[in-house]
């Protein structure tokens, strides 16, 4: 394996892995509990999901890939409603499985290549890491917001042991 194929193929495991845990949180959400924000300064649920979204396509789709770059930012925050929960899933899946599709085809020479989003240059290999990690830290927020307005273990590791309280 070459250190290009190992990179790209843990950037498609971490961000698949990333995705069904958020479409875990989405299933245990109602679609009013996916839209409600605790304060003005707090996204909603549906809204790190629209901005992941919105953030894969514009530097993966768009930036790697070369299609059109048609990221409405401000839509991804100001949204507050008007998507279910598994309209929201299937649009993230949808995404990142177009997003980790075009991976494979990456050579050295476009992952040392300089690309322009948001006023901003990066490598490919810095356009990817950032992705991964941005997308991880937004699923964080995910999990416990949905920990928070549920109150359930969602399973997505072994679950802690309880200690007796003495």
């Amino acid at each position: 394996m070459t250190i290009e194929s190992l990179l790209l193929n843990a950037a498609t495991t971490k961000l698949r892995q990333s995705t069904e845990r958020i479409a875990i949180c989405l299933g245990k959400l109602t679609d009013d509990q996916i839209w409600s924000r605790g304060n003005e300064n707090e996204n909603a649920v549906g809204n790190l999901v629209l901005h992941l979204e919105g953030n894969v396509r514009q530097w993966m789709i768009s930036g790697l890939g070369g299609q059109p770059d048609v990221r409405q930012r401000d839509l991804e925050f100001s949204t507050d409603g008007g998507m279910s929960r598994e309209a929201l899933a299937e649009k993230i899946r949808e995404t990142v499985e177009e997003a980790v599709a075009i991976l494979p085809g990456l050579t050295a020479e476009d992952l040392t290549r300089t690309y322009h989003a948001q006023n901003r240059t990066a490598s490919g290999v810095d356009v990817i890491m950032n992705v991964v990690e941005h997308f991880g830290q937004h699923t964080g927020q995910i999990i416990f917001a949905t920990k928070n307005l549920t109150g359930e273990d969602l399973g997505l590791v072994m679950p802690r042991k309880k200690t007796p309280q003495a």
